[in-house]
């Protein structure tokens, strides 16, 4: 079948990379030719209404000893190409995209399958275009099947106004398979929209540590340069300390697998995202690792490696703490750490992910015979 996998942008994410790789590369695996459907990257610019009065404000702050571009939108357009360069390399080596200036493009004869997920694609305000999008909109009355696998809303706290939640509601009712990635989804898509969901893995999860290691064995991707990976998406002084006083205390040499890619005030070169090979292998040579990312969290668990999570609560502490009860890991320690997760991966949980990587196979495979 021809499969098409609705999810968010692929940029410099590498969490949000790998599940997009992830979820094609199983789908394909099972005999089906599968695209990631994805908007246009167009540049960014002010509305024409809008530039007078931004471009005045800024002549303003540069006078005043407030130094910001002028012309911001244009240095921005400048410095992504150079920024993702590496990890558009994967994107545009692995996964087979099709591209849409807007979704009412796609006909129902380009996909017999439309695959909604997974990540926070159910979050408005990660999915940027009309939330309703997300739920299929486009793909009014047409004889196509159409499956959420993983879908997240990121958060327990419901999001969406009243009229997103009708319309939402109405869409999802006409899709064949309904899955998602925590548990608090199960109860969101039961008390807001009416419908039944089952709880899957991450498609990050469906393949094997043996999958991600090729991905770097056929780059000749050097060794790390230290064995305590730390993978902070928000740096502060307290995580930083952290890693110090857990370098000292284990005797580790710490290192990073990602640049200041956020951090627009920082030199471009230091913005510069390694490649998704590098930040895997990252896991693959670390002794121990301490993160803040739900998706460094998955890849800790799947290279069997011991781990410190800082909770993120600007990014969604939920979909750690949901992670966890599906794996069972009752044993994970609070410290007097602020939302401080502790982990040592020296239990064996291959037997649970093996069991629920099968339901979560069977949910796929069952709705595309």
């Amino acid at each position: 079948m021809k499969i098409g996998i609705l999810t968010l942008p692929l940029h410099t994410n590498y969490g949000g990379i790998l599940q997009a790789y992830a979820l094609q590369t199983v789908l394909e695996r099972m005999g089906h030719e599968v695209w990631v459907i994805e908007k246009k990257r167009k540049p960014f610019q002010l509305p024409l209404w809008k530039a007078p009065l931004v471009y005045g404000k800024r002549i303003i702050r540069n006078v005043t000893g407030h130094p910001f571009p002028i012309f911001y939108e244009q240095k921005i357009n400048r410095e992504k190409p150079i920024i993702q360069q590496n990890t558009d390399k994967f994107i545009h080596k692995y996964i087979k995209r099709r591209f849409v200036d807007d979704f009412s493009e796609i006909k129902e004869t380009d996909f017999d399958v439309i695959v909604v997920g997974s990540d926070q694609v159910w979050r408005p305000k990660y999915f940027k275009d009309s939330i309703e999008h997300a739920y299929l909109d486009f793909t009014k009355d047409w004889n196509i099947k159409r499956i959420a696998y993983a879908a997240s809303f990121g958060t327990d706290e419901w999001e969406y106004t009243p009229e997103q939640t009708r319309r939402c509601g109405e869409l999802l009712k006409h899709f064949n398979g309904i899955s998602v990635r925590e548990d608090s989804g199960v109860d969101l898509c039961r008390t807001h929209f009416g419908v039944e969901a089952q709880q899957v893995l991450d498609p990050t999860m469906l393949l094997t540590k043996e999958d991600y290691i090729q991905l770097f064995e056929n780059t000749d991707t050097p060794k790390s340069k230290g064995t305590l990976l730390n993978y902070i998406l928000d740096e502060t002084p307290e995580k930083l300390a952290l890693i110090d006083q857990i370098a000292k205390e284990k005797d580790l040499i710490p290192f990073r697998v990602n640049s200041k890619v956020e951090n627009r005030g920082a030199p471009l070169q230091e913005r510069i995202q390694p490649s998704v090979e590098q930040w895997l292998r990252g896991f693959y040579d670390a002794e121990f690792i301490v993160t803040d990312s739900f998706h460094a969290c998955v890849f800790s668990i799947l290279f069997n490696r011991p781990f410190i999570v800082v909770g993120n609560t600007n990014r969604g502490m939920l979909r750690f703490k949901s992670l966890f009860r599906m794996l069972k890991l009752e044993n994970k320690i609070i410290t007097p750490y602020a939302n401080l997760v502790s982990y040592d991966n020296n239990n064996n949980i291959s037997c649970r992910i093996k069991k629920l990587y099968n339901l979560s196979n069977s949910f796929l495979g069952g709705y595309l015979l």
